[in-house]
């Protein structure tokens, strides 16, 4: 990162900000955001007669919004810092009313995939959401605000699939984009009227070379990660996305160390304590994906084969409803443990609950309920281990770099999740029985991805153990104070 100090915001007289309003409407847009992963779910199957395209071309309609938000997520977080986290938290949800607005209007591929990506460009919230947090929180509220801020990003998945199956079955398909265009109205306004402008900010000059060079490396990484299955994983195009993204980040890496304001500070994020996490929370991400791949698909396939629960889309969706829940209502026993054993013990603690999880997924297949109580199980330790990660960064980083290594986190996350798609679709392809005339994944199948979730999730508890030993509060010992959260301003208490 640059050396220019943090200089503060003029504040306008602003009025000081109110932590329970700040709290409750960053959370709200984050669900909201977060809304966008599941939106179209439930309507990928029709795709193609809607949209008069083929269902290789409308699957850009889910692809476009993860290459999108990878994008966006790490800039979001870096102009934050720069300019105003407020302000750019404003212009990612403006940008997701416009892309619903667009997908609302649209009737052909061409402007759906536009609003996908306008929406997927949304992303940054969560970030910079929780870097607000830091800037204008009192020290006391601050873990317990960025575990439910974190948690948002798996609650509006968990959410937004039984609503979004609602309206799809009972209204016009456009009814879906119409209503996110709604939300993220309410949210935009919400957010106008009750969060201050963070007063941190670094200010200096956007690294232009850099967001393009990240840019081009991510989307081949994922296109190639995410595509690979259906091209065939040694085909030229594959194999060429793969070897263009090695080139392409490499070449990025050096210039970002060497430019005086990189886009990401890569001398930062070899900290160890933000280094491990990261790759803790790629580990993490891979671990939740693999519950969401799985559950819905054994509680929808006909029963006649003699492990699926024949289960329509909303069923399946109201199952995995309550992990969301629980992954808010864990967020302050997340904020709890870390406060008095340290972020490191939350996230190893998390990651051995996923773990559990998988396990008694892998026995428990049969019923309904058993797979309410095992994505209650697995979204319980998911909240242990998003609640932890922010006061892991956070307590790594000063202010000034909040909102641009909150978001490289959580791009980590969302890696671990087109790996685990990735990853799941190979075995789910290779590990099929004979249904009729159809090849469909194989009970084994399912067990054995359930039992990659569980390594996934033994993993990030091995990879956190790594990190240095956490004073209560998330800072490592010998850790700069600069590191720390920022306490709310005396001006700002009233």
């Amino acid at each position: 990162m640059p050396d220019t100090p943090a200089r503060p915001a003029p504040t306008g007289g602003s009025a000081p900000p109110r932590p329970n309003a700040v709290v409750a409407v960053l959370a709200f847009a984050g669900i909201v955001v977060s809304l966008m992963q599941t939106l179209v779910i439930p309507i990928v199957p029709e795709l193609p007669r809607l949209l008069y395209a083929s269902s290789s071309n409308t699957a850009w309609a889910v692809t476009a919004t993860l290459l999108a938000a990878a994008v966006a997520t790490p800039v979001m977080g870096r102009l934050g810092d720069m300019y105003g986290k407020r302000r750019m938290l404003l212009v990612s949800v403006v940008m997701l009313v416009a892309g619903s607005v667009t997908a609302a209007l649209s009737d052909n591929l061409g402007p759906m995939i536009v609003g996908r990506v306008l929406q997927g460009l949304a992303s940054g919230v969560i970030p910079l959401g929780i870097s607000i947090m830091r800037d204008e929180l009192p020290a006391e509220r601050l873990g317990s605000a960025t575990a439910l801020m974190s948690a948002s990003l798996g609650v509006g998945g968990a959410l937004g699939l039984p609503a979004a199956a609602l309206i799809a079955d009972n209204f016009d398909w456009h009814t879906l984009f119409w209503t996110s265009a709604v939300l993220g109205v309410v949210a935009g306004v919400l957010v106008l009227a009750l969060v201050p402008e963070s007063q941190v900010r670094t200010g200096g000059r956007f690294d232009l070379v850099g967001g393009l060079g990240m840019a081009v490396g991510l989307v081949c990484l994922l296109l190639g990660i995410s595509k690979g299955a259906d091209w065939g994983w040694t085909s030229g195009t594959t194999l060429g996305l793969f070897g263009v993204a090695v080139v392409v980040l490499l070449v990025w890496g050096w210039w970002e160390l060497r430019v005086g304001q990189p886009l990401v500070d890569l001398r930062a994020t070899v900290r160890r304590q933000v280094l491990v996490t990261n790759l803790a929370s790629v580990a993490v991400g891979f671990a939740m994906f693999a519950m969401s791949l799985v559950i819905p698909q054994l509680l929808q396939l006909p029963s006649a084969t003699g492990y699926g629960l024949g289960q329509s889309m909303l069923a399946a969706g109201l199952v995995m409803a309550p992990s969301g829940l629980v992954m808010m209502a864990t967020a302050p026993v997340s904020a709890a443990v870390s406060k008095a054993k340290g972020p490191k013990v939350t996230l190893m603690i998390g990651a051995l609950i996923v773990a559990a999880g998988y396990v008694l997924d892998i026995a428990l297949m049969d019923q309904v309920w058993h797979f309410v109580l095992v994505s209650c199980v697995i979204g319980a330790g998911i909240g242990f281990t998003y609640g932890s990660m922010p006061a892991l960064i956070m307590g790594a980083v000063p202010a000034s770099e909040t909102a641009a290594a909150n978001s490289l986190n959580t791009l980590m996350r969302s890696i671990g999740t087109s790996v685990a798609s990735a990853v799941a679709g190979v075995i789910l392809a290779q590990m099929t029985t004979t249904f009729g005339s159809f090849a469909l994944p194989s009970r084994e199948g399912f067990r054995t991805v359930l039992a990659v979730g569980a390594g996934a999730a033994l993993l990030a508890f091995v990879v956190a153990s790594f990190l240095p030993r956490q004073n209560p509060g998330g800072q490592a010992s010998g850790a700069a104070p600069s590191g720390m959260p920022r306490p709310l301003p005396e001006s700002a208490k009233a």
